[in-house]
C-alpha cells in the first residue's frame, strides 16, 4: 500500500512558526475582507465611512486593503455600526450586544 504524500500547505502547517504567521494573516484578511463587505453591502465609500465613524479614509482604505495590522475594539465597533449592523457575542442560546 502506498502512504498519500503530504500537501505543500501540510507540510508548512507541521512548522509551528509558519503555521502562527499563517493563521495571523489570515485573520486580517477576514477582518479586510468583512469591513469591505459591509462597505459594500451599505454602498459606503471610504470618505463617508471615514467621515461618519471620524478616522482618516486612509486608515479606512488601509482596513479595508488589509495594511492595517492593528484595528482597535472601538474603531471597528463604530465601523460596523456606522454600516447598520451590530456586533454581537454569542456562545450557545447567549448573546451579548457589544456596545
Amino acid at each position: 500500500m502506498s502512504e498519500k504524500t503530504a500537501s505543500t500547505y501540510d507540510r508548512i502547517m507541521q512548522d509551528s512558526k509558519r503555521k502562527a504567521a499563517f493563521e495571523k494573516g489570515y485573520r486580517e484578511l477576514v477582518l479586510s475582507e468583512l469591513v469591505l463587505a459591509l462597505m459594500e453591502k451599505d454602498e459606503k465609500s471610504v470618505r463617508a465611512l471615514a467621515r461618519e465613524v471620524g478616522l482618516s479614509p486612509t486608515v479606512i482604505q488601509n482596513i479595508r486593503s488589509g495594511k492595517q495590522k492593528d484595528i482597535k475594539l472601538e474603531n471597528f465597533k463604530n465601523i460596523v455600526k456606522a454600516c447598520g449592523y451590530d456586533l454581537v457575542l454569542e456562545k450557545g442560546e447567549e448573546r451579548i450586544l457589544v456596545m
